[in-house]
C-alpha cells in the first residue's frame, strides 16, 4: 500500500525551521517525509538525517528521498536515540530539529496494523514492530486500575471508569482480540445519548496507542537535551496533537528559556541556571482555514518553536 501522508502545518514549519543551505537538519518523525522533502529542497551542501521507527515509513520515505541522493541519511530508530545516532555518524550539533507527533496516515489506513477503529484486525497498534508490548497485552492485561487511568489521561474520556470496568468484564469471559471487539465493550459503557459526538472509541483508541508506544514519556524525556543539540540560533519545531503532548512541549520551552529557581522575592539570580534560548512561538501556531478544509486531522495540530541562543 502506498504511503500516504499529509504534511500537517508544512508551509509553517518550514517558515520556522529558518533552513540554511548548508545546514543540518532532523526530521525525528519522518513518516512519509512530506516535510523531509521540503527540507531537502532548500538544502545544497547542507543534510538531512530522518529517523522513523516504522519500517513501512522507512520504505516510503526512502522512495520519496531518493532524488536527494547523499544528501539524506535514513536511520531506523525512535526520535528518543536520536543524539547517540547522529553522534555515530559524526554529527556533534545541528541547525534544526523537527517532530510531527501525528499518527501517519497510512498507520491509520492500513487496517491490519490495529491503530483504526474503522478497520476490523487484531489490537496491534506497535509503531515499531520490533517491540513485544501490543495493544492486546494491555487491554487484555492491565488491571483496571491502569486501565481506567491510560483512558482519563492519555485518552481524556469522561467515561473511562465505566469503560475500564466494561472491558475488564468483557475479558474475563474471553480476551479481547480485535478493533471490532473493542469498539463493542467501548460503546456499551458509553450512554447512548453521548455517542452522537463522532465515534465513541476514538479517545480510549488514542489512550492506549500513547500506551503502547510510551509516547508522552518519549517526549518528556527527550526535549531538553534536543535543544541542547542545537547550534546556536538553530531551532526545533514540534507538532502537536494533544493536549498532554502540546504541555509538555509549552512547559519544556519555557523552562529551557527561563530555568532560574530562585524564589520570585530574590533581588538577583544565585542559582547560575541560564537561558538556552528563546520560545519564539508565544502561542501555538496553528493550521489555517484553507488545510482545516483539506485535511480534517490537521483540526488539533498546534506547532511550538524554540530558538536556541
Amino acid at each position: 500500500m502506498e504511503f500516504k501522508h499529509y504534511s500537517v502545518l508544512l508551509e509553517e514549519t518550514i517558515d520556522q525551521l529558518h533552513i540554511k543551505a548548508d545546514g543540518i537538519y532532523v526530521d525525528g518523525t519522518l513518516g512519509g517525509a512530506g516535510h523531509s522533502s521540503e527540507i531537502c529542497r532548500r538544502l545544497t551542501t547542507g543534510h538531512l538525517y530522518g529517523i522513523d521507527q516504522d519500517d513501512a515509513a522507512i520504505a516510503a520515505a526512502s522512495e520519496r528521498l531518493a532524488p536527494f541522493g547523499e544528501r539524506v541519511t535514513i536511520l531506523r530508530n525512535n526520535y528518543c536515540n536520536m543524539i547517540p545516532a547522529l553522534k555515530e555518524h559524526g554529527v556533534e550539533k545541528v541547525d534544526g530539529i523537527l517532530l510531527d507527533l501525528g499518527v501517519s496516515s497510512y498507520q491509520l489506513d492500513t487496517g491490519e496494523r490495529g491503530f483504526s477503529y474503522r478497520f476490523d484486525a487484531p489490537l496491534d497498534m506497535r509503531m515499531d514492530k520490533r517491540q513485544s508490548l501490543t495493544a492486546g497485552d494491555i487491554v487484555n492485561n492491565y488491571s483496571e486500575g491502569d486501565l481506567f487511568r491510560i483512558i482519563r489521561d492519555y485518552g481524556e474520556d469522561k467515561f473511562a471508569k465505566n469503560i475500564a470496568k466494561h472491558i475488564v468484564a468483557a475479558r474475563a469471559k474471553k480476551p479481547i482480540g480485535t478493533t471490532f471487539e473493542l469498539n463493542e465493550v467501548i460503546k456499551a459503557a458509553i450512554p447512548a445519548k453521548m455517542r452522537q459526538n463522532g465515534h465513541p472509541s476514538k479517545q480510549t483508541f488514542q489512550a492506549i496507542r500513547i500506551e503502547c508506544n510510551r509516547e508522552l514519556e518519549v517526549l518528556k524525556n527527550s526535549l531538553d537535551e534536543f535543544i541542547d543539540f542545537l547550534k546556536p540560533g538553530g531551532r526545533i519545531c514540534v507538532i502537536t496533537f494533544h493536549s498532554l503532548e502540546d504541555r509538555i512541549v509549552k512547559t519544556a520551552f519555557k523552562r529551557n528559556e527561563n530555568p532560574c529557581t530562585c524564589p520570585p522575592e530574590f533581588p538577583v539570580c544565585v542559582c547560575g541556571k541560564v537561558s538556552k534560548g528563546t520560545v519564539i512561538s508565544r502561542k501555538a501556531i496553528l493550521p489555517g482555514e484553507e488545510e482545516l478544509n483539506v485535511n480534517s486531522r490537521s483540526k488539533s495540530a498546534k506547532l511550538r518553536v524554540f530558538e536556541r541562543a
